[in-house]
This record gives C-alpha cells, structure tokens and sequence, in this order.
C-alpha cells in the first residue's frame, strides 16, 4: 500500500482543480491518500530577502515533509492566463529552496482542468517540466477541458470519453505504485 498526497495547485476556496483531485482520490481502493487544501496554506511571495529575514514557514516545512513522506503525488494544477498559477509557482519557488530536488523519487499523477476547451493543457505542459526539473516522475496526466460542461460535483466527469480517459490515467499511475 501506497501512501500518496494529494492536492490542487491553487489557493481558491472553489477551485475546480481542487473538486477534481477529490473525485479523483475518492475511485482509489488499496492505498492510504493525504488530501490537502492549498486554500489553507498562505505562502509569502518568494524572494530572497523574505528567505533571510524570516526563513521557511512552518507550513511550508509541513508541506515539505509531507511530499517527502508521501510515495507518490496527485496534483491537479489550474491555469492563469496560459500558465501556472502565480500561486503555484511561489510554492514550487519556495520548496525548491528548502531542497532543490524536493520531488526525488516521486511518482506523480499530473491533472489540470479549466472552464475552457484547453482544459488547462498549457499548465499541464509548464507543470510537468518543472516538477521532473526536481526530481518528480510523471507516471501519467489528464486534462479535463469545459469542466462547467463535463463535471457534476455528486457523479463526477459525464462525459464518457474523458471519464474512460481519466480512469485509464489513474489505473496507469496506480499500477506503477
């Protein structure tokens, strides 16, 4: 049995990643999941004089730790103006300098969706470059596109092409744990 953490990459108290990585861990049997809400963890935007001055939160240092007792990673990352959230990247920026490779041996389940037709694919293309930049390894994706259209909070995705798509991305990521 695994233990795998799971979280969105967006800070919004209705993140619609967020929703989608719940749906997600919620078809896991067999394995112990971590579900996290970045809307409850406020980070400081990155920069060197913040390091020097007050050093590492604890919340990041948690969160740190928590990547590290995880075996593997669901991530689902959201997408402002065709790339990662500002939010998102100021967590990768401040992880990466408790430890440059803090994703090491990481296996990773990469989802992104949106309101839109792209479904968050320019995110999920950025996303999955940096987190292999530190270490992770992507074992599968999936993009939901028009998640106002193709989600449904109590039976999740409706359509039946991207419902196969996504479980076929999980049954690929689980399997290789």
């Amino acid at each position: 049995m695994a233990m795998i953490l799971a979280f969105a990459g967006s800070n919004s108290s209705t993140s619609i990643n967020y929703k989608l990585v719940k749906y997600t861990i919620g078809l896991i049997e067999g394995h112990q999941v971590q579900r996290m809400n970045m809307a409850d963890y406020p980070f400081e935007m990155y920069s060197a004089d913040v390091e020097r001055k007050n050093g590492f939160s604890n919340s990041l240092v948690e969160l740190k730790n928590d990547i590290s007792n995880a075996d593997a990673l669901i991530i689902s990352v959201n997408e402002h103006n065709g790339h990662l959230s500002a939010y998102f990247k100021n967590v990768l920026d401040w992880l990466s300098r408790i430890e440059r490779k803090f994703l090491t041996d990481k296996k990773i389940f990469l989802m992104s969706t949106s309101p839109g037709k792209g479904g968050g694919k320019n995110a999920l293309e950025i996303a999955d470059k940096m987190l292999s930049r530190f270490g992770g390894t992507i074992l599968s994706s999936f993009s939901l596109p028009s998640f106002n259209d193709y989600f449904n909070g109590n039976e999740g995705i409706q359509d039946v092409e991207l419902s196969e798509h996504h479980q076929n991305a999980l049954t690929e990521f689980l399997k290789s744990l």
